[in-house]
């Protein structure tokens, strides 16, 4: 921040020194003038911009503080900073001037010359911008230079590990994986039995290894033979993470990063993680995957401490691909209903009433098979194009409000009611760009929301689900009611050797 501050002082005094300089050169021009007019004219100049270099400089940093340029401000760190610049230094620059014609002749001090302002402004921002092309530039190429070096984009893959296969995203995966050739490891402690990956048990390419992916002996063991691991184990949401806080931090951040270690000791390049768009938090602008992670809750802190633990590990040996799930809806092996969507499907189909709390939050969604595409899309592409890469996974028509897929369910289940409950809680707002995906990846889903909410629709008519309350299909319910917590809060052989407030500091500095 000092040398940003720094730089910018000196960069604002520069463009002055020179717009003072041009409007002297310039003044030949207006006609004849004696040479003891132009030293008078000189020194004249030398004593404005000694009088106004330094107020001048201390009302554009400010602006520029106040614009983000040291804050970071989500702004700032979007797609749109070079405006962001250019208002900043155009807010300077004529606050400046307002402040030279109110005040300066007051207090007895000589003005800038009229065309010099503007000039110091344009030079001011010409310079800015250009440092910060240049610093960009500049990182991108040691960015690829230290975590990019010499990756193995010859080498196929064909065996994957899927740690927590057999859960809601897993379960679609799977048959997306074997429909392609891969063959197939899950590692899950099947919490719900094997029934969610039923359809694929006694498929040839599948191996299942029943165990906890905390258990540091049970991982190597997963991970012998394998090209690449697919991550997906998690406490998953808000309400089951705030459960138990040390357990989900133990869970979503402490055996990630040891995962990944013994992911990186095996020799295993491609190591695809899921996240969730959650990270973003709340805005009121489109987001993509350079803009700036706020996240609201402890599940989204978590996720992006992983995210960044991850990235951080990157190099020639080791190539972790992020992929930031918007919120999933539709049916799975292992179906969920404490997702907006399916929930309000149910309730309409099953009770006839649609209840939405809030309603103008903004939200992506992505149905399950197109999640579990997104990762087939990551494990096919070449290296290059995944390697220490971040997409979310989704598609720009499926942002919606809470509001508006309440209004969706509203139109398709006849005779429903939908009750909209003013007040929510819920503090996430976030809409999301997903050209990164589609452009690199060539990612198109293939599920619509309405045909998601048909899908459930079916479902509960067709009996296949008989009861959407039932805790079996709710993550906090499972954990709470079926007392599936207390099964997994146990103590292992590799935290009892973690520095006991790591984790808890990782995941603060994401806030």
């Amino acid at each position: 921040m000092v040398m940003r501050l720094i730089a910018d002082a000196i960069t604002v005094n520069v463009a002055f020194a020179l717009a003072m300089v041009v409007r002297y050169l310039l003044y030949p021009l207006t006609g004849d003038m004696p040479q003891e007019r132009m030293d008078a004219m000189l020194i004249k100049f030398m004593t404005i911009y000694a009088q106004n270099a330094v107020p001048l400089t201390v009302v554009c940093l400010t602006v520029f503080w106040f614009s983000g340029f040291y804050t970071y401000g989500r702004a700032y760190q979007g797609r749109y900073k070079a405006l962001i610049i250019l208002q900043a230094v155009l807010q300077s620059f004529l606050i400046y001037g307002l402040l030279m014609y109110m005040v300066w002749e007051h207090i007895g001090l000589l003005e800038i010359p009229r065309v010099a302002l503007p000039i110091a402004a344009v030079l001011t921002l010409a310079m800015t911008l250009a440092a910060r092309t240049w610093s960009f530039l500049w990182k991108q190429l040691a960015k690829h230079e230290s975590e990019n070096p010499r990756l193995d984009s010859t080498k196929p893959v064909r065996k994957v590990l899927v740690i927590g296969g057999a859960g809601y995203i897993g379960s679609a995966l799977l048959k997306h994986l074997l429909d392609r050739g891969f063959t197939v490891r899950v590692l899950d402690r099947l919490m719900y039995g094997t029934e969610p990956i039923a359809d694929v048990l006694d498929h040839p390419r599948l191996e299942l290894m029943k165990g906890d992916f905390r258990h540091v002996e049970k991982v190597v063991e997963a991970m012998r033979g394998m090209d690449a691991v697919v991550h997906l184990g998690a406490i998953v949401g808000d309400p089951a993470c705030e459960l138990d806080k040390s357990l989900t931090v133990d869970i979503n951040l402490s055996a990630t990063k040891m995962v990944a270690h013994v992911a990186k000791a095996s020799n295993i390049q491609r190591f695809i993680f899921a996240s969730t768009c959650s990270v973003y938090g709340a805005s009121d602008e489109t987001l993509d995957e350079h803009s700036e992670s706020i996240p609201v809750s402890l599940y989204g802190h978590t996720k992006l401490a992983a995210e960044r633990g991850l990235l951080s590990m990157a190099d020639e040996r080791f190539s972790p691909t992020l992929l930031r799930f918007a919120t999933i809806y539709g049916l799975s092996g292992r179906t969920r209903f404490d997702l907006v969507v399916n929930l309000l499907a149910a309730k309409a189909k099953t009770d006839g009433v649609i209840t939405v709390h809030g309603g103008d939050q903004w939200r992506p969604f992505v149905h399950v098979s197109d999640a579990a595409l997104g990762v087939v899309k990551a494990l096919e592409a070449p290296l290059e194009l995944v390697a220490n890469q971040t997409f979310n996974v989704g598609s720009d028509s499926q942002n919606y409000t809470i509001r508006q897929v309440g209004e969706l369910i509203h139109e398709r289940a006849v005779g429903s009611q939908l009750d909209v409950d003013e007040n929510s809680t819920d503090r996430r707002n976030y809409r999301v760009s997903f050209a990164k995906i589609r452009q690199q990846l060539g990612f198109e889903p293939e599920w619509t929301l309405e045909e998601g909410i048909d899908q459930v629709f079916n479902a509960v008519a067709s009996g296949s689900v008989t009861d959407y309350r039932d805790a079996r299909y709710s993550n906090v319910k499972y954990l709470s009611q079926e007392g599936a917590i207390e099964v997994i809060r146990v103590d292992d052989d590799w935290s009892r050797h973690l520095t006991q407030n790591e984790p808890e500091q990782e995941v603060a500095a994401t806030n």
